[in-house]
């Protein structure tokens, strides 16, 4: 039973797992955005209620915070030749240096350092530099112009390998709220958003602040490892500016309670949070890794979508209002025939 092991200070990968039937994985955005499901989970009770995210501020109180991550997602997928003609599939992941990019490459025995890459577009070439112990490649761009306004006509979005439909609008991968380009994948809880479901929210005295974490390598490896307590979390970029941070304190000063959109956002403000419960404006780059047993500092809530058996993101969720309420959550959403993953229905912890 999950109890002995926490009592013995371990967990089981496994412990995580769950059956999803393949029909429930969302293949295609749901319009409008606010016309998803909204699962609400008490995480003292452990009930459940029904709703559709469009009504999210009815479970809001004036005063509260509501913490986004605007994070851009970057055409991050983009197809190359070697000189030899072999197609090369590569994978931006994180910008290293000015002109270097860390990079998933397939077929990974082609992508030899050395190699140079052509593209579509003769103003832009690359050639790998480097490799990583991961399998990861670092890859160096020599550009003529702006090199995102060339990632933006080569690349499309990185969608993950479960959704095998082509996506028609490609900002359909982006909060409406999206501002700073840098990640390798979307903070998927945003997606549910609109302009008018922000103001309304807004118009109803809650509080709506920013923080930035750019998705990265972690959102594409699955759990090595059988103990929990062994998996090493990936590092990403996060920056908390001191506007959003003081914005942040004082409401949590006045009453309101904190609320995450999405693992993203928690891991952010935990990371930036101390022993008080104050969040400290700040940037670098954060390993938080949250699971069972954690004791949160500075989140209240949370609003997240349905997450892959066996993940960190469910392990997160499962940290905020117990494994077992999880499990049963999802054990519903499935019965009733809940969309699943990035772009599938969302949950609301409170």
């Amino acid at each position: 039973m999950i109890k002995n092991k926490r009592e013995t200070n371990e967990m089981l990968v496994s412990d995580f797992d769950y059956q999803l039937p393949e029909e429930l994985i969302a293949q295609d955005p749901i319009e409008p955005r606010d016309a998803s499901r909204l699962l609400i989970l008490d995480k003292k009770t452990g009930s459940i209620r029904h709703s559709i995210f469009h009504h999210l501020a009815d479970y809001l109180h004036p005063g509260d915070v509501l913490v986004i991550n605007d994070t851009k997602v970057l055409p991050a997928r983009i197809y190359a030749h070697k000189e030899s003609g072999a197609v090369i599939e590569v994978l931006l992941l994180k910008q290293v240096a000015l002109n270097s990019w860390q990079a998933l490459v397939r077929p990974g025995k082609k992508a030899k350092i050395g190699s140079k890459l052509l593209f579509e577009l003769p103003q832009i070439t690359a050639t790998i530099v480097d490799h990583s112990e991961d399998g990861t490649r670092i890859i160096e761009f020599a550009y003529e112009g702006d090199f995102f306004s060339l990632l933006e006509e080569l690349g499309t979005m990185p969608l993950p390998p479960y959704i095998k439909k082509a996506l028609q609008d490609q900002n359909r991968y982006q909060p409406v709220y999206a501002r700073e380009r840098g990640s390798a994948a979307a903070p998927t809880a945003g997606l549910h958003f609109t302009p008018e479901l922000l103001q309304s929210i807004q118009d109803q005295g809650i509080v709506i602040a920013r923080v930035l974490l750019h998705v990265g390598l972690g959102t594409f490896r699955p759990v090595k490892t059988d103990i929990v307590q062994q998996h090493v979390m990936h590092h990403e970029y996060y920056r908390v500016d001191s506007e959003n941070a003081v914005k942040i304190n004082q409401a949590k000063a006045n009453g309101g309670r904190l609320i995450a959109v999405g693992t993203t956002s928690v891991r952010t403000l935990e990371t930036v949070t101390d022993e008080n419960g104050l969040i400290h404006s700040g940037e670098g780059w954060t390993q938080k890794y949250i699971y069972p047993g954690y004791k949160f500092l500075a989140v209240d809530g949370m609003i997240t979508n349905f997450h892959l058996p066996k993940s960190t993101l469910i392990m997160l969720v499962s940290a905020l209002v117990g494994r077992e309420n999880v499990l049963h959550a999802y054990e519903i959403a499935i019965h009733e025939r809940y969309r699943f993953f990035s772009f599938g229905d969302a949950m609301l912890i409170l």
